[in-house]
């Protein structure tokens, strides 16, 4: 491919980080990778150092995944998709948040946002969560780092860390490594990459241990984290097309297995699950 071709490619790459299909269920759980929410806005400022000032897309998606982490049922949802950017600076999005990216440079970024998780009902399974209670819903602050291996070899590492106020409370955070496919082109851009979940054991505990109280409401054994550790690793799959000037089509998919001290869990019906997300968005 030539440089000139790869740059186009990777500069129409920033409109597929900017989908946000999995804003649906934004920062809850999910087998999405955590890498999928940004995708390749880290490109936009290494192969077009002119940004627009402002950047918006809006549409609609539909998803297709677990109830819950762990869950055996699927089902389906749907619900608006927008996102807003000044420069490579800030951002309001529905799949990462309120946020602002403190240190950027042409291969770089830092930054911090301020998103939500929709915690867990027992209504979504009240044959498995019955007298487990719910987890509520509650903001999440995030910290995240993304580098850019080259222009030649644009292999992207990302790192991010979330707190919970409220809700599971806990800490996680994720290592992902993803890049641009071969067969991509200016009107059709792939991603993919694997990513590693770590996790307090604070945060396991609430998900997925079992207290005395819960065990006698619920009937499940009792169970109890001990240490922190690896929750769940997995592989995601983004993809583009541009239809006309202003029209997108994504796809993104991902494949997740819960592991550690969450796949004992007398609550887990399931540790390998997946997801598909399909939205039809606009750029302005």
């Amino acid at each position: 491919m030539s440089v000139t071709a790869r740059q186009a490619l990777t500069i129409f790459a920033l409109f597929l980080a900017a989908s946000f299909s999995q804003g649906l269920r934004a920062q809850t759980p999910s087998p999405l990778q955590e890498w999928q929410y940004s995708g390749g806005i880290i490109l936009a400022r290494l192969f077009q150092p002119d940004l627009p000032t402002y950047r918006t897309i809006v549409g609609l998606a539909a998803d297709y995944q677990p109830a819950y982490d762990g869950s055996r049922a699927y089902h389906l949802e749907g619900g608006p998709v927008i996102s807003a950017y000044y420069k490579d600076a800030a951002f309001i999005s529905t799949g990462d948040g309120i946020g602002y990216n403190f240190l950027r440079g042409d291969h770089y970024q830092v930054g911090a946002s301020v998103t939500y998780d929709l915690g867990r009902k027992m209504t979504l399974d009240y044959a498995n969560l019955h007298g487990m209670g719910n987890v509520q819903a509650a903001p999440v602050g995030k910290v995240f780092a993304t580098w850019v291996l080259s222009r030649k070899l644009p292999l992207i590492l990302r790192v991010d860390a979330r707190q919970f106020a409220g809700g599971s409370q806990g800490a996680i955070g994720d290592i992902s490594i993803y890049t641009p496919l071969p067969g991509s082109s200016r009107g059709f851009v792939m991603f993919a990459g694997p990513s590693i979940e770590l996790a307090t054991r604070h945060y396991m505990q609430v998900l997925y241990g079992v207290t005395p109280l819960q065990s006698e409401a619920s009937g499940h054994p009792v169970y109890t984290v001990t240490h922190n550790g690896t929750a769940a690793a997995g592989v995601g799959f983004s993809a583009t097309k541009f239809v006309g000037s202003h029209w997108l089509l994504n796809l993104d998919a991902a494949y997740n297995q819960i592991r550690g001290s969450p796949a004992h869990s007398p609550l887990m019906e399931r540790t390998h699950q997946h997801v598909a997300v399909l939205s039809m968005e606009y750029q302005f």
